[in-house]
């Protein structure tokens, strides 16, 4: 059994300390935001954040996970810059396909949480890892500078 705490929630999981978080997330706890895409680390879907740190959950273990707090895109809304990041989403239409999305709203919300006004520097640095197929990356720029003007 690994404990997780999840959105605020702990959780008793039984899978091998070795199981990426992906998995625990989607597989065991039903929580299918979190997407797999490349499963290297390198495309950014599964993004989550871990103690407030955007990380990719393909490639993290549950087992170094003890006592971190981990937010998927489930519970992001619930914090104060989530909340926000959302909101510019929805406002200016983002999405197009969606499956980057929840990666993308994740390391926005870690990007604006350590950085409330960020520059176009900035944001090209924390969204470096997140792709998308789609090409919404104007989109993207617009909804966290919305985001971050967002009282």
């Amino acid at each position: 059994m690994v404990k997780l705490r999840i959105n605020g929630e702990d959780h008793d999981v039984d899978v091998s300390p070795d199981t990426p978080l992906l998995w625990a997330l989607r597989d065991v706890l039903g929580l299918t935001g979190t997407k797999f895409g490349c499963g290297i680390a390198q495309c950014g879907a599964c993004t989550v954040h871990v103690d407030g740190s955007a990380l990719r959950s393909c490639m993290l273990s549950v087992g170094a996970l003890n006592g971190r707090a981990v937010t998927t895109i489930e519970g992001i809304g619930a914090t104060p810059v989530g909340a926000k990041v959302q909101k510019a989403w929805l406002d200016l239409e983002v999405v197009q396909c969606g499956y980057c999305q929840p990666g993308q709203i994740m390391s926005a919300a870690a990007l604006l949480a350590a950085t409330p006004n960020p520059d176009d520097a900035d944001i090209n640095a924390a969204m470096a890892g997140n792709i998308c197929r789609c090409g919404t990356y104007v989109r993207i720029r617009e909804a966290i500078k919305q985001a971050a003007k967002a009282t």
